[in-house]
């Protein structure tokens, strides 16, 4: 009998050992540069996505330089952390689905350049619908719909989280002393 499937919130609880900073090497530094790369857990963007109030809104661009900014790292892993607002959105829609009233604003988390991300629940039409009546203006550029002056309406991409949560993240890179990398980001070396 196979396994059942989580769901959306079990997703967003499962912090997998993350969060984590590793070493940018091998194949990877070709496509990122050199430095290091931090992995947020799950419920970290959804942090960030829950703290951006009504009439305001954050890009993908902000969220990954709160997350780097937060672990001190070069970068956030691109791929990580969209997928984990993936997970929040989602997340959001099956709380609001069941009755909950407060839910991650998912629909003010766009993409770069001020974009609706057509994968969150309801896609680009009821995104439009939640930011529309937020007071957004958002129009049609081609085959992507994006939220008109977005950029006079981002949050500070100041300080996230604690000051005491800024070294909390597990390093991964070689070697395993105190401060220093365990393993590292890519597979080449």
């Amino acid at each position: 009998m196979p396994k059942p499937r989580k769901t959306w919130r079990e997703k967003l609880f499962d912090d997998k050992d993350l969060p984590k900073v590793s070493v940018i090497e091998g194949k990877l530094s070709k496509r990122w540069g050199e430095g290091t790369c931090a992995i947020p857990a799950p419920r970290e963007v959804d942090e960030i996505m829950k703290a951006v109030p009504k009439g305001r809104l954050i890009t993908t661009r902000e969220i990954q330089a709160k997350i780097a900014q937060k672990y001190h790292a070069t970068m956030a892993c691109p791929m990580c952390w969209g997928i984990f607002a993936g997970i929040a959105a989602h997340a959001a829609d099956e709380a609001e689905t069941e009755g909950a009233k407060r839910i991650t604003p998912y629909w003010r988390t766009l993409k770069a350049g001020g974009e609706l991300n057509q994968k969150y629940p309801g896609g680009v039409e009821a995104l439009k619908v939640r930011l529309q009546a937020e007071g957004q203006r958002v129009v049609a550029k081609g085959k992507k719909w994006i939220v008109v002056d977005y950029e006079s309406r981002l949050v500070s991409t100041g300080s996230y989280g604690s000051a005491q949560a800024a070294g909390q993240a597990k390093t991964s890179g070689r070697g395993s002393s105190k401060g220093k990398p365990a393993k590292s980001a890519g597979r080449g070396r």
